[in-house]
């Protein structure tokens, strides 16, 4: 180890002593004030006062107000406009604001200049949320989809760094195990960058410029994934059973020579069967490291160093204990843990080179305990489950053997009168606000165990001051207007996930099963008697729908028809059929050596390579009038209907034909943005439209659905082609099934040689929220378009 490593270790090791000594200190302080039971007085009298707001007497008049009582808080949508119908919001989102400040910005509340900042934000979500919960019928939140966050993006200016961190955050949810919880590892790595944007909008005021504000917003993202990756990588990873003990002990050394000398070093001698997790995730880690690190200032670095090796060696000291141990002492216990706690938001400040608040580091450091006993409280029974130590899981398993060991819930209550007196000097406000979050937390936490699991607890932990237990007791009972709009986007985030999931296994099964019942149906049998000049054709038309095709339209068209509008599968077969078949041909016809020239088409040599150009001209004829033959075949609708669908077909057949005479006309010309979307929908959208609006025909459903299915073809269509374009620059031959770079040797002009990679991107997810937006214009919430929209963007092939 040279000298400046040894530099480093040394400093972090006085560091991580005086920081244990300062947490020593405040445990001494929390400890004699369990002891000597002064909390009790002093909360007994805060909490007088405080129920005055919170608890009230409802009178007869209550029973004529039954339209308006509070619905479930699942019901984002209803619960919010509850809140603004019955005046409730502004104190809703003013507590829920001010808890943010404290909690993540480290602010006091009795500061002028902070309430001006609170009402502002205030002020704005509102704004937003009483706008989103009139135009919306009820879907998710608009600024928790892919396209809300990508809107704001571009009204910042920060569109690159959105969509790079949504390919970061599609990559960690493709990497992380079975064995963890990813949709719990994704929610805190968002929370988190959320936090650290959060902390940086604070940073700045209204005189600061647009293009500062959107440099300073794209650091932000771009630090707030780097720190947050180290939940998923370094917390969730260790604590879950993926690693085996000489992996996770091999990989904490790597962790800790990395903090301890500030480079990450290789990997070598890696002794466990985790190789390619490990190889992934010391790449991203190694990237996040070193960004963070050169956005340092020099005479933060040190600090940033200290935070983080304190933090992680709290961590794993606090990860070694064994709930099998007896002999753990308070300290112990309780000290790692307001180290953890506390370094852990403090690390956020060093991320983003804050300048230095001795306000903000003492507050931090003192609140941190309050949170993490009140998170370990409401996941005690996961913990106790998982062999975890934390106070809680420790006291329900020691408290009858060890009458020394501190009670936790009283010592979260002593910290929460520490924090109100002797933190935030009594200021009303603050007390409001603590008081309202421990009230709260204490409801979630009854609702979701029941009333009898709930009591059988509080027999346990709250057996001792029987007054004051029956006080809190009776607020969780009765106290009202103590939630929190965070814990609402966290429950709404969690649900969204989970359904998201839920929702994506739906559509992948479907994509599965539907595409194997079509598959069975597309082969063109060979009948007796059929014409031994008819034969070749069959054969080369086979060969071509055999292919590794992704059949995304008639999919499409299957579910439209069969589970949105309720039509038969097995009458809706020949359009099917036609869908493919036509679009066959047209990659038939694309192929030949007169237009892209293409050698392998779905995995395998175009059908010109194996015939020759005259089989495959003649193939795709054949093929377009099979496709016309069934749609003709619809026998189980009516006729008008039928001839409708038909003349339909023939117009989007005309508009393929046209946008391919387009793209031939276009080589090597230059082409405007107007014009290649012009091409590329009649090359591609109208194909996709069809697939949507002729189950529509059939199902004969009203013009305005039509239009906004319309609507979403266009742009779903376009942001399609541009993400093919990326792939053909990005791509490979054996993902992609066909060789990539075929437009630059063709001198095609692309969304990507008009616009440059960067720009192209850009105009996808434009596209993609105009889809996206169009979407909310059809009545009825059709989640399989919206899967099918993002695996249209995210699509390896």
């Amino acid at each position: 180890m040279n000298h400046m490593n040894v530099e480093f270790t040394d400093y972090a090791d006085t560091s991580y002593r005086l920081a244990e000594q300062k947490a020593a200190q405040y445990f001494a302080s929390l400890y004699m004030q369990v002891m000597e039971k002064t909390y009790v007085p002093a909360l007994t009298k805060d909490i007088q006062l405080w129920k005055r707001n919170h608890v009230r007497h409802h009178t007869w008049l209550s029973f004529f107000s039954r339209g308006k009582r509070k619905p479930d808080t699942r019901d984002y949508h209803r619960y919010i406009g509850w809140l603004d119908y019955m005046g409730k919001l502004d104190g809703y989102l003013d507590r829920s604001v001010s808890y943010i400040y404290m909690r993540d910005l480290g602010k006091a509340l009795d500061s002028s200049e902070t309430q001006t900042r609170i009402q502002h934000m205030v002020a704005d979500i509102k704004s937003h949320l009483v706008h989103s919960t009139r135009a919306n019928r009820g879907d998710q939140p608009e600024y928790m989809s892919l396209a809300g966050f990508y809107r704001w993006a571009q009204k910042e200016g920060i569109e690159t760094a959105a969509i790079w961190v949504m390919d970061k955050l599609k990559d960690v949810s493709f990497h992380i195990p079975k064995e963890m919880n990813a949709e719990q590892s994704q929610r805190k790595l968002i929370k988190i960058i959320v936090g650290v944007v959060l902390h940086v909008i604070e940073e700045m005021d209204d005189e600061t410029s647009p293009a500062e504000r959107a440099r300073r917003l794209d650091e932000a993202i771009r630090l707030g994934y780097s720190y947050g990756l180290t939940y998923p990588f370094i917390d969730d990873l260790l604590d879950s059973q993926v690693l085996t003990a000489g992996e996770k002990e091999q990989y904490s050394r790597m962790i800790r020579t990395a903090l301890l000398t500030g480079f990450v070093p290789e990997i070598s001698g890696w002794a466990g069967h985790n190789m390619d997790f490990i190889q992934y995730v010391h790449s991203e880690l190694r990237d996040a490291f070193e960004y963070i690190k050169g956005l340092q200032r020099p005479e933060t670095q040190k600090t940033f160093f200290e935070q983080s090796y304190v933090f992680f060696y709290s961590q794993d000291m606090d990860r070694a204990k064994n709930l099998s141990n007896a002999n753990y002492t308070n300290e112990e216990l309780y000290i790692p843990i307001i180290l953890k706690s506390s370094s852990s938001r403090l690390i956020v400040r060093s991320v983003i080179s804050a300048p230095k608040d001795e306000g903000f580091d003492d507050r931090t450091f003192f609140y941190g305990i309050y949170n993490q006993l009140a998170d370990d409280f409401a996941d005690m029974f996961d913990d106790r489950r998982d062999g975890a130590v934390t106070p809680y899981t420790y006291y329900l398993k020691y408290h009858k053997q060890r009458s020394d060991l501190i009670n936790p819930y009283e010592l979260y209550w002593t910290v929460i009168s520490h924090l109100i007196h002797n933190v935030y000097q009594s200021d009303i406000k603050t007390r409001e606000v603590i008081l309202d979050r421990a009230i709260n937390g204490l409801k979630r936490c009854k609702e979701r165990l029941g009333t009898e699991k709930y009591n059988e607890i509080m027999e346990i932990f709250a057996s001792g001051n029987p007054e004051f237990n029956r006080l809190i007791g009776q607020m969780v009972r009765k106290a009202e207007d103590v939630d929190f709009f965070d814990k609402l986007l966290r429950d709404q985030m969690n649900t969204l996930l989970k359904n998201d999931q839920r929702e994506k296994e739906d559509f992948q099964d479907t994509i599965k099963t539907v595409r194997g019942q079509i598959n069975n149906l597309l082969q063109i049998p060979k009948n007796n008697g059929i014409s031994p000049m008819k034969e070749p054709l069959i054969d080369a038309a086979n060969y071509s729908l055999e292919g590794d095709g992704k059949r995304i339209r008639p999919i499409l068209t299957w579910v439209m028809g069969v589970n949105e509008y309720g039509l038969n599968a097995s009458a809706i077969a020949p359009l099917l059929r036609s869908l493919e078949y036509m679009h066959t041909a047209s990659l038939i016809f694309d192929d030949l050596p007169s237009q892209d020239n293409a050698s392998t088409r779905r995995g395998r040599p175009t059908l010109h390579q194996v015939h020759n150009s005259a089989t495959a001209e003649l193939t795709g004829l054949f093929l377009i009038q099979k496709a016309i033959n069934e749609q003709a075949s619809l026998d189980k609708f009516d006729a008008k209907t039928v001839l409708s669908l038909m003349q339909y077909s023939a117009g989007k057949a005309e508009d393929m034909c046209m946008g391919q005479a387009m793209d031939l006309h276009s080589k090597g010309k230059a082409l405007t943005l107007e014009q290649l979307n012009r091409m590329c929908f009649y090359k591609t959208g109208v194909a996709f439209e069809a697939s949507l609006v002729m189950p529509a025909i059939l199902a004969q459903v009203n013009e305005p659905e039509i239009a906004a299915l319309k609507k979403f073809a266009y742009h779903a269509g376009i942001a399609f082609q541009i993400k093919d374009d990326l792939l053909d620059l990005e791509g490979d031959l054996l993902v992609l099934g066909k060789p990539a770079r075929q437009d630059t040797q063709n001198n095609s002009s692309t969304f990507v040689s008009i616009l440059g990679q960067e720009g192209a991107r850009k105009e996808m997810w434009e596209h993609y929220c105009l889809a996206m937006e169009a979407l909310k214009e059809v009545p009825r919430n059709i989640a399989f378009l919206k899967h099918l929209l993002n695996y249209m963007v995210n699509r390896e092939r």
